[in-house]
């Protein structure tokens, strides 16, 4: 199992460097961001500098969308930073919540989706495209490798990965939703004539590492609020009781409103309707046993990484003990000597 760390771009940018180049000292093999240009900083001009002060991480957006920047400036950016630091960076994409909900905008459809991500990735990979009509490529991108991610939370969206996404990204860490959902997206796969062992699965949540449950999950109750906005579009749509799991659905009956300029932050005020048994189910919490257990559990349902949020007041020792003992336990083991 592989591990990224999500970060938030908030100033000083030297300090998400320095998370960042902590987190490949501690053995993560990703480093994401938050997207949203109104809330946090730029996170592709940090992109550069990261990969300048690291030797192995990827990076990249977690995630995009296609409504806020030119697909073929995206595709441009990222292909430019493979050329500089080698192919270490890869697109995290998702229709859009905070980037285009600030800026009074919409979610994007699931065909604008579905074009971007075939626009971004062949540009991405040095190919030729067709793009509003014309043939084209960057003349001076030659060997870039990009991959693009897929975010998604209700069945169309989970079908779509499963016909087009390198990758399904699923931002919580409930074992059974993630089942079910990793199960939809390789079914879509299969029927799409692709292999889905090609697809790789991130599961992706809260992290915080320690023994006093209240104070945790008080610093991770934001994520069931963030959550809540991809599930209040989901039962909008497809109503609570449709095809998505009901463990997903039925937390947001409590939830009034989202408050956009406290989004992904600890302590925030208008998330009391998550309840405690879903920042529990959603997050990981507790001492490195109990992480331990959870991924073991994530692992053997077909997750490839699990990427873990950092929004909270414990960051560089979350990082230190799943350096020091998470990551090597999830990890296959060598022996010096047979």
């Amino acid at each position: 199992m592989d591990f990224g760390a999500v970060l938030q771009t908030n100033p000083p940018a030297s300090r998400t460097i320095a998370l960042a180049k902590l987190a490949e000292q501690h053995g993560f093999s990703h480093v994401w961001t938050f997207d949203s240009h109104l809330l946090w900083q730029e996170p592709y001009v940090i992109y550069s500098q990261i990969l300048a002060e690291t030797r192995r991480v990827k990076v990249g957006p977690f995630v995009t969308n296609p409504a806020t920047r030119d697909w073929t400036v995206t595709a441009s950016v990222f292909a430019t930073l493979n050329e500089m630091y080698g192919n270490r960076t890869v697109v995290g994409i998702g229709r859009g919540d905070s980037a285009v909900r600030v800026t009074n905008g919409k979610p994007t459809t699931l065909k604008e989706l579905r074009e971007a991500i075939h626009v971004i990735r062949e540009l991405g990979n040095s190919r030729e495209v067709e793009y509003n009509g014309s043939m084209l490529r960057f003349p001076w991108s030659v060997g870039s490798e990009l991959e693009v991610w897929v975010a998604a939370y209700g069945p169309l969206a989970l079908k779509l990965t499963g016909e087009v996404g390198d990758g399904f990204i699923l931002q919580l860490a409930d074992v059974d939703i993630a089942k079910w959902m990793i199960g939809t997206v390789r079914e879509a796969a299969e029927k799409a004539g692709r292999d889905p062992d090609a697809i790789t699965f991130c599961v992706a949540a809260p992290f915080y590492v320690g023994d006093d449950w209240d104070h945790m999950r008080n610093q991770c109750r934001w994520f069931g609020g963030m959550v809540g906005n991809h599930v209040a579009d989901i039962v909008e749509k497809y109503g609570a009781s449709g095809t998505v799991p009901k463990a997903l659905t039925d937390y947001i009956e409590g939830r009034t409103g989202y408050d956009y300029n406290t989004h992904g932050k600890a302590g925030n005020e208008h998330v009391d309707f998550v309840p405690d048994e879903i920042v529990d189910r959603f997050c990981l919490l507790g001492n490195s046993a109990q992480h331990i257990e959870r991924l073991e559990e994530l692992k053997s349902i077909g997750v490839d990484q699990f990427a873990g949020y950092l929004q909270h007041d414990n960051k560089e020792e979350t990082l230190r003990v799943y350096g020091e003992t998470v990551i090597p336990a999830l990890s296959d083991r060598v022996t010096a000597k047979a």
